[in-house]
C-alpha cells in the first residue's frame, strides 16, 4: 500500500497567510489603481514638502496592511479547517464547509454593510475631500481606511477562493473581475444582487 497517496502535510499559518496576502494584493491591484492615482493627483497639490511618490507609496502601504490584516484572520480560518477535518487528505475544502461559505458570501451581498462599503469604494474623491490628512502618517492613514472599507466591501467573496480552491486560477480571476466590476465600473454596483443570487444558488447546489 502507498502510504504517500494518503499523506497530506498542511502548510502553516506563516506560509498561508503569506499565500493569502500575495492572491489578494494581486487580485485587488486593479481595483485600487484608481484610489491610488487618485491619491497621486490629489496629493501633488495638498501634501507640502512631501514627495509625491513617498506619499503615494504610504497610501498604498496603508491600503495593503489592511489586507494583510484580513488574510492573516483567512489564514486562520483555513488552519482551522484543517485541523477539525473541513480540508480533505488532498487539501480540498469538504463540500458541505464550501456550500456554508458560498451561501454565506451570496447572503452578505444583499447586507448593509456590502451597500454602505461599495459606496464608499466607488467614490474616492469623496472620501478624500472629506477626510484628507496631511503629513506621512495621514497618507498611510487615509490608506488603511479606505483598504477597511475595501475589505469590507470583498472579504465574503475572497472567501470563496476556500470553497472553490486557492489554486483555481479561472476562479481568482473571476473574483478580480467582479470586484473590479462593483468598485470601478460606472453602474457596477447593481452586479451586487444578481452575484449574491448567484453564490447562494451555488452553495445550495452543492449542499444538495
Amino acid at each position: 500500500m502507498n502510504i504517500h497517496a494518503h499523506t497530506f502535510t498542511a502548510p502553516g499559518l506563516v506560509s498561508l497567510t503569506l499565500m493569502w496576502f500575495g492572491m489578494m494584493a494581486a487580485m485587488m491591484t486593479p481595483t485600487v489603481w484608481p484610489w491610488v492615482r487618485a491619491f497621486a493627483r490629489f496629493g501633488g497639490r495638498a501634501t507640502g514638502r512631501l514627495p509625491r511618490l513617498y506619499a503615494t507609496t504610504l497610501f498604498s502601504s496603508g491600503y495593503l496592511l489592511a489586507w494583510l490584516l484580513y488574510s492573516v484572520a483567512a489564514a486562520m480560518l483555513q488552519r482551522l479547517l484543517i485541523d477539525v477535518g473541513g480540508v480533505d487528505a488532498r487539501g480540498g475544502i469538504a463540500p458541505m464547509a464550501g456550500a456554508v461559505i458560498l451561501i454565506v458570501a451570496g447572503l452578505v451581498q444583499f447586507a448593509p454593510l456590502k451597500r454602505a462599503c461599495l459606496m464608499h469604494c466607488r467614490n474616492p474623491l469623496s472620501y478624500f475631500l472629506t477626510r484628507w490628512c496631511d503629513g506621512p502618517a495621514g497618507g498611510f492613514r487615509m490608506g488603511f481606511g479606505h483598504g477597511l472599507f475595501c475589505v469590507g466591501c470583498c472579504w465574503a467573496l475572497m472567501a470563496t477562493a476556500l470553497a472553490v480552491g486557492m489554486t483555481n486560477l479561472w476562479w481568482m480571476a473571476a473574483l478580480a473581475a467582479v470586484a473590479f466590476v462593483e468598485q470601478v465600473v460606472p453602474y457596477g454596483d447593481r452586479l451586487r444582487v444578481p452575484m449574491g443570487m448567484v453564490l447562494v444558488a451555488y452553495g445550495l447546489r452543492i449542499a444538495a
